[in-house]
């Protein structure tokens, strides 16, 4: 993995002495005459809920947060700013952190800021103006700790593309979503449903401030998206017509240069389309530069497609007769179906396991309605209901998900987790309601709290405590194996009672005594793990080559 990072910022360092033109993009701002630049005066009524004017935002009581916000968008970039000033300095400082553990080398961070300048140098010429702004506006509020990164600005535009970035460089295993629609004879009424698991994962502290932000911009539609302090773009949202969007990465190149980030494409749909014609049409005027599918949910059409996009080529896969879709990694369209990188995905990923499970628990669910859908999401077994062990990326719930949403556009209702993962609340907004609210100084949660889907009972087991004992444990494993120190049969032993359907348990327990040249254990471990099911074809394979070497060993 550091190779392959490694690898991708000496690229970049590299083009720094053959490119120019990085001056100018680290200068650029947005032009904000004609907007409202008045900084708002925000109003703490609690520790938990502040205003300023008609915007607010407030934590309820499962711990999700509600921002709102309106007007043009320096005015919603600012109030966002403003109203979670604390939260996003906070996002930030973990955000970065992660990335010292990536590249702790002051020589290689060094590296790092040289290769942003140069690889997102055209990025600003990719990004709509309103969102530039809007950008800009919540840039005015993060901490100078990180200018040495970049501005305050170029920093917030930059995050807008490590999303891409995480897909491209899938060894971070920061992505692995699942998605679904069901409508006509697939749901109880008719009426279309979708569900979705974002399963980006930097850490856990990233997850722990989510917002569901209600927005009311004064061009397009108002919409919400489940997104975090800082961002900008959609990852998952439905706007006032009904439209819903969703995205899954795809296997993608490493991209040489940034245009239009995912996310901004489609908070573009989110805002300015109310039908599946309008979110195809903005998507063919953007310049991508990773892979994705983005399902696209429509209550004007009662249906939902994906529009498959790439650096390269676009296409729309819509499936005439069929009264459900699902969406994992892979594309689905002719235009890339038979792509040698998609193949590779389908063969070397999880990707159409996860595709397959999907379209099982389908069948075994004829009738969908929002609670069979958030039993679908929260699913942790694999094909036939075989049990993966816990943290599998074969699961559809690999309890790792910022947010797990439900969408029920004809009714504008919509559903997101509380934490933890997807396994918490799922709390019901009713958009009709939201936006139609009159707003005072009186602030109570958005949620409508009689459609709210109760938590997970998987939380009061002791096999998600075992869980979360097996994860501080596995990262202790991960140290001793590095560090090449003794390990004592009792704690191998405690390790796997932990997790023990997990293939990874008996892998570095394997991985251990091969270490330390036993070879007999190392065998009996990695033999055992190749009775569970492994997460990918190239995971299994180096199983089996660490048998084939201790073979060779013991003749």
């Amino acid at each position: 993995m550091k190779n392959r990072i490694l690898l991708f910022l000496f690229i970049g360092f590299l083009q720094l002495f053959v490119s120019c033109g990085t001056s100018k993009s680290a200068h650029h701002k947005p032009d904000l005459s004609g907007y409202n630049s008045q900084k708002p005066i925000v109003v703490k009524k609690s520790d938990s809920v502040f205003i300023s004017g008609k915007n607010s935002l407030l934590k309820n009581k499962q711990g999700l947060w509600e921002l709102y916000a309106e007007g043009d968008p320096l005015e919603i970039g600012l109030n966002t700013g403003a109203l979670t000033d604390s939260l996003l300095k906070k996002q930030q400082q973990i955000f970065f952190s992660k990335i010292n553990d990536f590249i702790p080398s002051s020589f290689q961070q060094r590296l790092l800021r040289q290769f942003l300048k140069w690889y997102n140098r055209k990025l600003y010429l990719n990004v709509p103006g309103e969102y530039q702004t809007e950008i800009y506006g919540v840039s005015e509020y993060t901490s100078n700790e990180f200018n040495y990164i970049a501005p305050k600005y170029q920093r917030g535009l930059y995050l807008h593309g490590a999303h891409d970035i995480g897909h491209a460089l899938q060894d971070l295993a920061l992505v692995g979503c699942t998605s679904f629609a069901v409508w006509n004879e697939k749901t109880e009424d008719g009426s279309l449903i979708l569900g979705r698991n974002f399963d980006f994962y930097v850490n856990d502290a990233f997850a722990e401030n989510k917002i569901a932000a209600f927005i009311k911009p004064k061009e397009g539609y108002p919409f919400m998206m489940v997104t975090w302090p800082g961002m900008v773009g959609a990852v998952s949202g439905m706007n006032l017509e009904g439209l819903t969007v969703t995205i899954n990465a795809s296997k993608s190149k490493i991209p040489l240069i940034a245009k239009t980030p995912i996310s901004i494409l489609t908070r573009e749909i989110l805002q300015h389309a109310k039908n599946i014609d309008e979110a195809i049409a903005i998507a063919k005027k953007r310049h991508v530069f990773v892979s994705e599918s983005i399902m696209v949910g429509s209550a004007h059409d009662n249906k939902a497609i994906l529009i498959e996009v790439s650096p390269k080529k676009m296409d729309v896969y819509d499936v005439p007769n069929n009264d459900e879709l699902i969406c994992s990694n892979h594309f689905q369209g002719d235009a890339f179906k038979n792509d040698r990188r998609n193949q590779e995905q389908i063969v070397n990923s999880h990707s159409e396991y996860r595709f397959e499970r999907m379209q099982e628990l389908l069948t075994q669910n004829p009738k969908i309605n929002p609670k069979t859908a958030s039993d679908i999401l929260r699913n942790k077994n694999g094909l036939k209901d075989i049990s993966l062990g816990y943290g599998s990326e074969k699961a559809l719930n690999q309890l790792m998900a910022h947010h797990g949403i439900i969408f029920k556009p004809k009714e504008k209702l919509v559903w997101v987790s509380a934490n933890p993962y997807q396994l918490g609340e799922f709390i019901c907004y009713d958009l009709n309601a939201v936006f139609n609210k009159e707003r005072n100084d009186t602030l109570v949660s958005l949620q409508k709290e009689n459609l709210n889907i109760a938590k997970d009972p998987f939380l009061e087991t002791v096999a998600y405590h075992d869980y979360q004992k097996f994860r501080i444990e596995n990262h202790k494993m991960d140290d001793l194996l590095e560090k090449k120190e003794t390990i004592s049969p009792e704690y191998i032993q405690n390790y796997q009672s932990l997790n023990p359907d997990y293939w990874v348990v008996y892998y570095k327990a394997g991985l251990y005594f091969y270490q330390i040249k036993d070879f007999q254990q190392a065998k009996l471990h990695f033999e055992k793990a190749l009775t569970k099911e492994i997460t990918t074809a190239p995971d299994k394979e180096k199983i089996e080559k660490y048998l084939r070497k201790i073979k060779r060993k013991l003749q």
